[in-house]
């Protein structure tokens, strides 16, 4: 029997982490916790994350529960995990790993990994996790790449591969007809307000040459919710000046929160500038459009779906023209057979070793006095009520502008 705690600081590795400890066998006990940072998600974005997994049934049907660093410590101890999934940011998932369970006993297997699509492979990514003793990813060019990045950089354990969990999920039987076409929002590109307005029109456009559709924004996060990115053109609050400056007709769309997988039950068409949520709607077989407008590379975060088949533009968009990817492209990108997967197989392996004294514990990068300040600073997010961080950085910003004056 092997424990497996599971820690996550957003909505987006929530999700991720519920849907991997369903893949792992049901004999072995799970506990989830969502640590407290300035990005934690809302009760609201909790229950979406969790939703069609068995974190959703656990502990008579309540929520994972946020929790402090120093109260992630206690239930560590209580709970004695032979596996801790840290399924944060690099940050958090550098110190957690580093300090604040650090020395626990016995030492649990730490497993870290990211939450979608992670081409092309980065540094950064590597050496913030470097302390964990295996790195899940879920493609072959991911493993391979991250691969070549930990041989050059040092440090850290091996790297494993694991089909993306909620593509998995299933989904609920269809209700009525499938009218809607989803657009999955991101948080980091595109960057530039009129970009995001252009979206937002082409959108409109579609919803006027087909009025049999219902056109939906599927937010990650309220205008007033944080998500594990920043998002400084929130599409809820452009489309509201948009239709207040005369633009749009304020129903040509709607803004919906939610589980995806059940967003794509009702969906005709999905469409999205970059998001993992593109691979839902392959899986559920619901023809797409990945908008290459504004560039494809790795800055867009969407070079991945070069040669797939399903990269478009918002003239496309406006048309319903949505395709779905070529058979070639799935086999290699993520939708690889499910017993090329070793992730849980290295993960037994990594746990008998450490039960028999012989696993030598994954070494971060990290480590050292020249790391020494940013890793007090990320420290900082999981010991000081965010209310109380905010403030804090709102008063250095207002003095770097005060000195600036003078």
């Amino acid at each position: 029997m092997t424990r497996v705690l599971a820690v996550a600081d957003a909505d987006s590795y929530l999700k991720w982490a519920a849907g991997l400890l369903d893949t792992l066998p049901a004999s072995w006990p799970t506990e989830m916790a969502v640590v407290r940072t300035p990005i934690a998600p809302s009760e609201s974005q909790i229950a979406a994350a969790v939703s069609g997994t068995r974190v959703a049934g656990t502990g008579e049907g309540t929520l994972p529960a946020v929790v402090s660093s120093r109260q992630l410590r206690k239930n560590a101890e209580r709970f004695r995990p032979d596996v801790v999934l840290l399924a944060c940011t690099g940050p958090v998932v550098d110190v957690l790993a580093a300090e604040i369970l650090a020395g626990l006993r016995p030492r649990p297997v730490f497993v870290s990994g990211l939450p979608g699509i992670s081409v092309p492979a980065t540094e950064k990514a590597w050496l913030f996790r470097s302390g964990c003793d295996l790195f899940v990813v879920h493609s072959g060019r991911e493993v391979a790449e991250f691969s070549a990045i930990g041989r050059e950089l040092g440090g850290g354990g091996g790297v494993a591969l694991a089909r993306l969990p909620y593509l998995d999920l299933g989904a609920p039987a269809p209700q009525g007809a499938r009218d809607r076409v989803i657009f999955a929002t991101q948080a980091k590109v595109p960057r530039r307000r009129e970009e995001r307005e252009q979206v937002l029109l082409a959108l409109a456009a579609l919803a006027a040459n087909r009025p049999d559709l219902d056109v939906v924004v599927k937010l990650r996060a309220r205008d007033s919710e944080r998500q594990t990115h920043n998002e400084r053109h929130h599409y809820e609050r452009l489309w509201t000046s948009m239709v207040a400056e005369g633009r749009v007709r304020e129903d040509a769309v709607r803004f919906a929160a939610g589980p995806m997988h059940e967003h794509l039950t009702h969906a005709a068409g999905f469409v999205t500038v970059s998001s993992t949520a593109a691979l839902e709607a392959i899986a559920q077989r619901v023809p797409l459009l990945v908008l290459s407008d504004f560039g494809v590379s790795a800055e867009m975060i969407n070079l991945v779906f070069e040669g797939s088949g399903s990269l478009g533009t918002m003239e496309d968009l406006a048309k319903a023209d949505f395709r779905m990817p070529t058979e070639a492209w799935c086999e290699a990108n993520y939708f690889h057979d499910a017993s090329a997967s070793d992730w849980v197989d290295r993960v037994s392996g990594l746990v008998a070793a450490a039960q028999a004294g012989t696993l030598v514990p994954a070494r971060s990068v990290l480590d050292g006095p020249e790391h020494a300040t940013a890793r007090r600073r990320a420290r900082l997010r999981l010991e000081v009520p965010p209310k109380v961080l905010r403030y804090g950085y709102r008063a250095k910003r207002r003095m770097r502008r005060y000195l600036k004056a003078f």
